[in-house]
């Protein structure tokens, strides 16, 4: 159904080239909300074309009220699904599980993403979205495309350019892909589909997806260089130091080994560009999770995905180039990835760059050794969202090479119709000196239809497991989950969307037979036809179980003990594509040896399609036996979108339990692919006094770094 381009194509939104008029036509779209099944209700239309270098998609987005058209934000990879919309997915090696995935707004923003295993993670759950490494849909990924849109008195129109060299797929010549466009329609939140797609699912949903046929792509060899220079200044309150000047060059490279394989090269990797990590309250034991961010890491970043994502992952980028907080310079590496028939192949191996801090005499502390991170990755798949996969991941200090640190795994999924999965892993670690306890495991299904949602999992962690490049934070127990969910749809009520009731139990339960935590949760979320959202409040039964003391806050220690407690939550969420929109969640009731109530909340303003801003404040007041606290937490996050290519962001936090006022303002220029210039500002104050923080009032850390990068393509 993709015809080849009859001359000049121009990216402009207007589609008003004659050969437009001679493509196929594709303008059965079929609604999966709000009413499964039913035409979308304004007329649209999209069509698909090619020539040597790029496949071209246009869009006719019709609407009899254009007036009431939600342009959404301006800026590159804002959300879709609050605005109207138009995504485009294509499975380039028809392999059924994994796409490219390619949507605008009328605003004319770049949105894209790659899909891995339909997005599902691992053990039967749904993988983390947008930001990690787990399996599912990565945001971060930027391809080099154009897209351009226009309006008029008929509606919108959309017109997409992605160049071949831009996906991967296959020999060269003629192409069997996979295609699904959805348009989104926010007013009256209603998603249509060209291939119909159940509304238990969503466009990642791969294997659902229609045929592209009719395609011919050219048999081409990727290469493109992407060097970066790099002016910076700090200032390092708490060492004393004067302000340090440096200045830096670098960059990668990108070169297509196959057509579907390609190999990444990094030499002196940098990442200022990237926004600084969300600061959260810890009220755990356990330590937080932080995502990554970093561009490189999260390219493919689901091919070496493996476990139960944020809870057992054998390997976790942030594990390269972070120690402690601070960043650790990476030397460079490579990265080979891509699929050769049936397989997906990954290898990754970096060297980091040791890294010292101030000691307390004067001397220099070595904070992180020269080290090399080495991962291997083979899976292959199956029809009906079926796989095997293994994965080999080496950390090895380079300057001690009996330092090491090793993990060995196996994974898969077994697909049973639709509606039902299975997935499972196990893995091994090796470290020196260690012989017992170095394996987990983990089982889980997962059941989705349009009216039940059910899960459950197990999994185990040996005593001694230690995924010395990957992210673990307990060990030594046993986890058991369950969840039923029934959706309830009421037809004679138009402005309500669904009910849904559900029940959900998790428990660790250490190898001793010792109940650590235990929740058992009960509540209804109500949704209503524009998207708004709230919750019955939810009941939770709640345990905690400490062998050792706990400390919680500053002077406040939790006994050992066992903690039976109940709780109760209300959670809500207004129409996120109004100017203004609220989304809140209260928490009250036992916890610990005493009581605890606090909110999370914010509040959401858009300034027609340029000015976004968001107020966050997480909040708890917490009274136990062995003392009283609260923790506070504020956020503010701005962007201004010039245009889709041109913005400023800010993003401004306090945190009560470190007294940091932090701030990190950031200038970019794109170019493409998240190429371009970058001036950024960080600093970090300390608000509380030398008493409460044991560190010098007033600023601690400032840098001001200025950074261009540009992709050179030096092949077709």
């Amino acid at each position: 159904m993709a015809s080849r381009a009859a001359g000049a194509i121009r990216v402009d939104g207007r589609l008003d080239e004659q050969a437009w008029s001679a493509a196929t036509l594709l303008d059965t779209f079929v609604q999966s909300e709000p009413v499964e099944g039913r035409l979308v209700s304004e007329r649209t239309e999209v069509r698909v074309m090619f020539d040597a270098n790029a496949l071209y998609v246009g869009a006719w987005l019709f609407d009899r009220e254009p007036g009431a058209i939600v342009v959404g934000e301006t800026r590159r990879d804002a959300g879709v699904s609050d605005a109207d919309a138009v995504s485009i997915i294509l499975d380039t090696f028809f392999d059924r599980q994994n796409g490219f995935m390619f949507a605008t707004t009328p605003a004319g923003i770049e949105y894209d993403g790659q899909v891995t295993r339909e997005g599902q993670g691992g053990s039967g759950g749904q993988a983390r979205q947008q930001r990690g490494a787990g399996g599912g849909f990565n945001l971060n990924w930027d391809g080099s495309w154009d897209v351009a849109t226009s309006r008029d008195s008929l509606g919108w129109y959309a017109e997409f350019r992605i160049p071949f060299s831009t996906l991967r797929y296959g020999k060269g010549g003629p192409q069997r892909w996979g295609i699904n466009v959805s348009r989104n329609i926010r007013r009256r939140n209603e998603e249509a589909f060209w291939a119909p797609i159940p509304r238990q699912f969503d466009l990642n949903r791969v294997s659902l997806s229609g045929e592209l046929t009719g395609l011919e792509a050219p048999a081409q060899r990727l290469m493109t260089v992407t060097p970066y220079a790099l002016g910076s200044s700090r200032k390092d309150y708490i060492a004393g130091k004067p302000t340090a000047t440096t200045t830096a060059f670098g960059g990668d490279a990108k070169l297509g080994l196959t057509q579907g394989v390609t190999l990444d090269l990094t030499v002196n990797t940098d990442f200022a560009q990237v926004e600084v990590d969300d600061e959260q309250i810890n009220l755990t034991r356990f330590p937080l999770f932080f995502p990554e961010k970093r561009p490189f890491f999260l390219e493919n970043a689901g091919t070496f995905a493996v476990g139960t994502p944020q809870s057992v992952e054998m390997f976790f980028s942030r594990r390269i180039g972070i120690e402690n907080g601070a960043a650790v310079p990476i030397q460079g590496g490579g990265r080979v990835t891509g699929r050769m028939g049936n397989y997906t192949l990954g290898l990754l191996s970096l060297q980091a760059d040791e890294l010292f801090t101030p000691g307390d005499s004067g001397s220099p502390l070595r904070l992180a050794p020269h080290t090399n991170f080495t991962v291997g990755r083979l899976m292959r798949d199956f029809p009906n969202r079926t796989r095997i996969g293994a994965m080999v991941v080496n950390k090895v200090n380079t300057s001690d090479v009996s330092d090491h640190n090793r993990t060995y795994a196996i994974d898969g999924r077994l697909g049973i119709g639709a509606p039902l999965s299975f997935d499972a892993y196990a893995a091994v670690s090796e470290s020196p000196g260690v012989t017992e306890g170095e394996f987990t495991y983990g089982i889980g299904a997962a059941y989705t239809s349009r009216d039940w949602n059910i899960t459950a999992s197990t999994r185990e962690v040996g005593a001694s497991f230690n995924p010395g490049a990957g992210f673990l934070p307990r060990t030594s127990y046993r986890y058991y989950a369950g969840r039923l969910q029934r959706n309830y749809r009421f037809a004679s009520l138009p402005w309500f969307r669904e009910l849904r009731p559900h029940i959900q139990y998790n428990e660790f339960v250490g190898l001793d037979g010792l109940s650590e935590t235990r929740l058992i949760h009960m509540d209804s979320h109500f949704e209503f036809a524009n998207g708004a959202f709230f919750q019955l409040p939810a009941f939770n039964l709640t345990r905690e179980g400490l062998r050792v003391p706990f400390t919680i806050a500053r002077g406040v220690v939790v006994a050992p003990g066992t903690y039976d407690n109940a709780e109760w939550g209300f959670a809500f969420n207004t129409n996120l594509s109004a100017p203004v929109s609220l989304q809140g969640r209260i928490d009250i009731g036992g916890f610990y040896s005493g009581r605890r109530a606090g909110t999370g909340s914010t509040v959401n303003v858009r300034l027609g399609s340029t000015l976004v801003s968001s107020l966050r404040v997480d909040y708890y007041d917490v009274s136990l036996a062995e003392g009283n606290f609260q923790t506070l937490l504020w956020r503010v996050r701005t962007a201004y979108s010039f245009t889709p290519r041109l913005y400023l962001q800010t993003l401004i936090q306090y945190n009560r339990q470190s007294d940091v006022l932090s701030s990190n303002i950031r200038f970019g220029w794109l170019n493409t692919a998240g190429t371009g210039l970058f001036v950024v500002f960080n600093n970090l104050e300390n608000i509380g006094t030398f008493e409460r923080t044991l560190q010098p009032e007033g600023p601690l850390d400032r840098a001001r770094r200025v950074k261009f990068t540009r992709q050179l393509n030096l092949g077709r």
